[in-house]
């Protein structure tokens, strides 16, 4: 069985963004344009943040438990 707001939110959403949507947006929409203003992203020309050493990483880029180098040598 399913629960009733399982069945009952996903219609309103549906019925709102059919619509009410259309209506409610553009009286809403010069408001939230007022409140939050967007601030550009400044790009830097610097090259050198986007280099990573990845020497002491696995295949996903986490650090490695133990050591880093693999010997060949069998120990006694």
């Amino acid at each position: 069985m399913v629960c009733i707001p399982c069945i009952v939110i996903p219609v309103l959403l549906w019925i709102f963004k059919k619509f009410l949507e259309p209506y409610i947006y553009p009286l809403i929409s010069p408001l939230v344009d007022r409140i939050w203003t967007r601030k550009p992203i400044q790009e830097s020309n610097n090259t050198n943040k986007s280099k990573v050493d990845c020497k002491g990483a696995d295949t996903n880029g986490l650090p490695r438990k133990g050591p880093t180098e693999i010997s060949d040598k069998k120990k006694d």
